[in-house]
């Protein structure tokens, strides 16, 4: 297939709409999910950081593998059932995630994380395939950053819509909207500019670690990810306890996403002016300015926290606009671009599940220890979650600017 060197919009429509559902999927999972166990049913925060760590990290190694399977569904007849069973799958698990039939401590652990399982490798499997889809259509920079910009604009917008659905019409029609979301992607996928088949087999799963360029980027959207998960993992807490503003949950949710979609235009033309790692380090060096700031935050502080979230929201729109495009040119300069975006892409995706969890496996059990629980306001407690929430992803991202500065800024 030749390239376009432009992404028409009804072609960047019909690709970038199943990223509004996956994420509208990933939100309750990640934010939702360990406040409404913790909260509902009173799973203990170390036993729950323990489970979300194990299905987790298990979604993780299977991501490689996942990779090479999409690597061989492309472009293939096949994707017209994987496709639609796996969406029939993470519409389900994720309902029965929120509507747990046991209610037994034991038993309400092991359903969770039976379905966790379920939910995380169906989930895996139509977001590996739909990046490495999109890292196929190819062309250079510019093209690549408007391919994921229309897949992460999407995806915002199915944030923005599963932050204020749970909270306002509840989580029984978040369930039906996902699976309705989940339906419309999937039919416009089908229209969308194809990947042209390849009768390479399947790239090997060390094929990815042999490209240096690629672990030089890993490195960096590792340290950059631990970064943003752990606030998101901590979010619901920090409103609720340190701010003590539970109703406008679903205000700082939208604001932040918000201001993430409208960012991604701002962010294009950075890119167009300074390239895509100036560009990032810019993003990063917004959000460390930004989380130090809300460490002055105290009780009641509704119009400094919403300041905060658009903030942050703006820096997160260079998080998914820019990664993905760069990983695309790396595939593309390594020689690998229309074979193994899939190998790729499952390493990639296993390095953002190892991420969110090394921020729920480790985060909640270390504020346990350090004697905050839902609904503890002592000084120390505060100040744990404090610690947590706000100083510890300031020093993850000026790792990972420093080391975006090193590999791709002052030796591109």
């Amino acid at each position: 297939m030749t390239a376009r060197a432009d992404l028409p919009p009804l072609d960047g429509l019909r690709y970038g709409a199943l990223g509004l559902a996956l994420a509208f999927v990933a939100l309750p999972l990640y934010v939702h999910l360990p406040q409404h166990y913790a909260t509902q049913f009173g799973v203990p925060l170390a036993s729950l950081g323990a489970l979300l760590l194990a299905a987790r990290a298990l979604d993780a190694v299977a991501d490689p593998w996942i990779g090479r399977l999409c690597d061989r569904a492309l472009g293939r007849r096949s994707l017209l059932w994987q496709l639609p069973l796996a969406a029939l799958l993470l519409a389900a698990g994720f309902a029965g995630l929120f509507f747990p039939q046991p209610r037994a401590p034991g038993a309400l652990l092991a359903w969770a994380g039976a379905l966790l399982v379920v939910t995380y490798l169906a989930y895996s499997l139509l977001s590996v395939l739909h990046q490495a889809w999109g890292a196929r259509l190819g062309g250079g920079e510019a093209r690549q950053t408007r391919v994921v910009a229309w897949r992460e604009g999407f995806a915002l917008v199915g944030v923005v819509t599963a932050s204020v659905l749970p909270s306002t019409l509840g989580l029984g029609v978040t369930a039906a909207v996902l699976a309705a979301t989940l339906a419309v992607g999937l039919v416009l996928l089908a229209f969308a500019p194809r990947p042209a088949a390849s009768d390479a087999a399947p790239a090997p799963l060390a094929l990815a670690w042999r490209v240096g360029e690629f672990r030089r980027l890993l490195a960096v959207y590792l340290l950059n990810g631990i970064a943003a998960a752990v606030p998101a993992t901590l979010l619901l807490f920090f409103i609720d306890d340190r701010l003590q503003l539970p109703a406008s949950q679903g205000l700082f949710l939208a604001s932040y996403f918000a201001a993430a979609v409208a960012s991604l235009p701002v962010w294009l033309r950075v890119i167009t002016r300074f390239g895509q790692a100036r560009a990032w380090g810019l993003g990063m060096l917004l959000a460390i300015a930004t989380f130090a700031w809300a460490t002055a935050l105290g009780a009641g502080d509704k119009a400094g926290f919403l300041a905060v979230c658009i903030a942050s929201g703006a820096a997160l729109g260079a998080d998914l606009a820019i990664p993905g495009a760069l990983l695309a040119g790396v595939i593309q300069r390594a020689g690998h671009a229309g074979q193994a975006e899939g190998a790729f892409f499952g390493w990639w995706n296993a390095a953002t599940k190892l991420n969110l969890a090394l921020a729920a496996g480790l985060a909640l059990p270390l504020l346990q220890l350090l004697g905050y629980a839902p609904g503890e306001r002592s000084p120390q407690a505060l100040q744990a979650l404090t610690l947590a929430y706000c100083l510890l992803p300031c020093a993850l991202k000026l790792a990972a600017a420093g080391l975006l500065y090193r590999h791709f800024i002052a030796t591109p």
